[in-house]
């Protein structure tokens, strides 16, 4: 995998919504409007670019460490979810892309993810609540608009695919500890006997995803999840990720 430099910045929004008291099952799915104002519709093919997902343990002293076995799973499970999902909802046509691992950040097609990845983070910053861009808003409401362009570079992924949209997906899943859990415990066993609400916190699922026409470069589909608990380890548990992540996915 090509780029794995999104985990602070996806921790970042997790917090910002964990402070905004939105952490359990949080979600902000937007979905672009077309040059008339009418509601864009994924149609024709859709290819899933291989998904940016890191899988932590979570510590007693806090600390996320990796696990490659739980990571793997995951990347084998989220596709297959995804598959599962659109096929249920009569949705488009639906292929798969590796990123080839010798992908050099310079290529054409390294220049393209690292220019999602941005997009799809700015995307999720700037559109939450207080922090919406001037030029991102509709001068009437006020409301954030999904109005994001990645540019004809998208081409490339297009020629390598034949597909007409790519869903991107960047996943940071943690879990706690035996550990953790008990000194998780403890805290809030001890704050309530002080009559306070104590917890140092376990496990979260922070999940961004956006849909891209290829042939425009627009930005058609975008959300952020959050939330603490759920499990991309099984099958199970990556279909009810990705029914969450991919919530009003415009089909």
């Amino acid at each position: 995998m090509l780029i794995r430099k999104s985990t602070i910045r996806i921790l970042v929004l997790a917090l910002v919504y964990v402070w905004c008291g939105n952490a359990i099952a949080a979600g902000s799915a937007k979905t672009a409007a077309g040059q008339h104002g009418e509601q864009i519709r994924i149609q024709g093919s859709l290819v899933i670019i291989e998904p940016d997902i890191e899988l932590t343990e979570v510590t007693a002293g806090g600390l996320q460490e990796p696990r490659r076995e739980w990571t793997d799973a995951a990347r084998r499970n989220y596709p297959e979810g995804v598959k599962h999902l659109l096929s249920r909802e009569n949705g488009p046509r639906i292929s798969t892309f590796d990123i080839p691992d010798d992908t050099a950040p310079g290529s054409r097609l390294g220049q393209v993810l690292r220019l999602n990845q941005e997009v799809a983070m700015s995307i999720a910053q700037y559109s939450a609540t207080g922090s919406v861009l001037a030029t991102k808003k509709d001068p009437l409401t006020g409301k954030p608009l999904l109005d994001w362009q990645l540019g004809q570079g998208v081409q490339e992924i297009r020629q390598l695919t034949g597909a007409d949209y790519a869903l991107f997906t960047y996943v940071r899943d943690s879990y706690a500890s035996s550990g953790r859990t008990a000194l998780r415990t403890f805290a809030l066993i001890a704050g309530a006997a002080m009559g306070a609400y104590v917890d140092i916190g376990g496990g979260v699922q922070v999940g961004v995803a956006s849909v891209v026409d290829l042939r425009t470069g627009q930005v058609v589909w975008h959300n952020l999840m959050v939330r603490q608990s759920g499990d991309l380890r099984d099958e199970k548990g990556a279909r009810a990720a990705v029914k969450q992540l991919l919530e009003d996915l415009p089909l």
